[in-house]
């Protein structure tokens, strides 16, 4: 899938996208959020196969450029029965809080529901991520339920977090930077 608006653009992570994907996955303070505050201590190849292994039907990685230059990554996952579930990250530091999550993610999120028939997405973030949350909100995802203490990060300390659904129905899209 390609999805472009202006000076933004997703497209399918392709093999060569492996590096750019290391460092970002490899930098714990890109993947704290997600409960790797020291990285994932993946190689290349092993996200070359990730990357190799996935099919429009089942999982998909997307990285997100801006002016051309790489700056993050979503992927969705076909739930089946027309569901979806779906994560991004912006991993450019220099790039975030710049409203670009919402533009993003309404691109990412009409995509799916055009080209592929999705009727609903979910979604998870950590509870403490409340920037977040507030962009799901904004964009018409209801809160389905918060899981305190439901998982230990990478140091064992406990982590809580909140599981967002999304019809097509309920969508609201976000058009401008």
């Amino acid at each position: 899938m390609i999805l472009e608006n202006g000076k933004i653009r997703i497209r399918n992570a392709a093999a060569g996208d492996a590096k750019i994907l290391a460092a970002w996955w490899n930098d714990g303070s890109v993947m704290a959020h997600a409960g790797f505050p020291n990285g994932l201590g993946i190689t290349e190849e092993e996200i070359r196969v990730k990357i190799g292994q996935e099919s429009d039907e089942t999982v998909r990685r997307h990285i997100i450029e801006y002016e051309g230059r790489p700056i993050g990554e979503m992927n969705y996952r076909n739930l089946g029965e027309r569901q979806y579930e779906i994560g991004i990250k912006i991993c450019d530091a220099g790039m975030q809080n710049r409203g670009l999550g919402k533009v993003i993610l309404t691109m990412f999120i009409r995509g799916l529901f055009e080209k592929f028939g999705c009727e609903r997405i979910r979604l998870d973030t950590n509870l403490k991520n409340t920037r977040a949350q507030h962009v799901y909100e904004e964009l018409g995802f209801r809160k389905m339920r918060t899981n305190l203490n439901s998982w230990k990060d990478q140091l064992g300390r406990d982590q809580s977090s909140v599981d967002y659904e999304l019809t097509s129905e309920d969508f609201r899209a976000f058009e401008t930077v």
